[in-house]
C-alpha cells in the first residue's frame, strides 16, 4: 500500500491483471493470522512452520493451538482490517483486477472457472489437496471465546460468530 501509485502504474503498463483474495469472516481470518505468527515461532509440525497443510493429522496439530484474541480492541481491528481492504480496493481501482472471497472458492466450485475466465487460461478441473485447518465452529479454537462471543454479539459483527462454511 505504500507504494501504490507506482505498483498500478507498473500493472496498467504491463498489463498485469490482480486478483484480491480476502475472507468474508474476518474473525475467521484473524483467527488463522494469530495461528500462524503463532507456529511460526513454535514450528509445531516436526520442527518446520507450515501456513498450509496436506494431511487431516498436520491440520489437528495446527488447530490444536487456541489463540487468545484481545477482546478489548476485537471491534477497532475488524473495523482497521475492513477499511484496510476498502482503501487497497480503492487504490487499485484503475487495474484490471477482480475480487474473491475464500468462504466463496470453498463453497462454490464455479468461483475457480471464473478465476481461470479472467486470466484467459482454458477451463480445467483444479483441484487441491490442502486440508482445512479451523474446520467447525469456531468457539472450539479461541481460548477467550466467551469474552470473543460476549464483544460481538448485538454488533455489526455478531455474523461471524455463527458463519461457517
Amino acid at each position: 500500500m505504500e507504494h501504490h501509485r507506482e505498483i498500478v502504474e507498473y500493472f496498467n503498463h504491463r498489463g498485469i491483471s490482480a486478483i484480491f483474495l480476502f475472507r468474508r469472516n474476518l474473525l475467521r481470518r484473524m483467527v488463522s493470522v494469530l495461528a500462524n505468527s503463532y507456529d511460526r515461532k513454535a514450528k509445531l509440525l516436526n520442527g518446520t512452520h507450515k501456513s498450509h497443510v496436506h494431511s487431516e493429522q498436520e491440520a489437528a496439530a495446527l488447530s490444536s493451538y487456541k489463540p487468545i484474541i484481545n477482546s478489548t480492541s476485537l471491534i477497532s481491528d475488524l473495523k482497521e482490517v475492513e477499511m484496510i481492504t476498502a482503501r487497497a480496493l480503492e487504490k487499485f481501482n484503475s487495474t484490471r483486477h477482480m475480487v474473491l472471497y475464500y468462504e466463496d472458492l470453498v463453497t462454490n466450485r464455479t468461483k475457480l472457472k471464473d478465476v481461470q475466465e479472467f486470466l484467459g487460461l482454458p477451463l480445467m478441473e483444479l483441484t487441491s489437496r490442502q486440508v482445512k485447518i479451523h474446520k467447525g465452529s469456531l468457539c472450539d479454537f479461541v481460548s477467550n471465546w466467551d469474552d470473543v462471543n460476549k464483544t460481538l454479539n448485538g454488533t455489526e459483527y455478531e455474523r461471524f460468530l455463527h458463519a461457517d462454511y
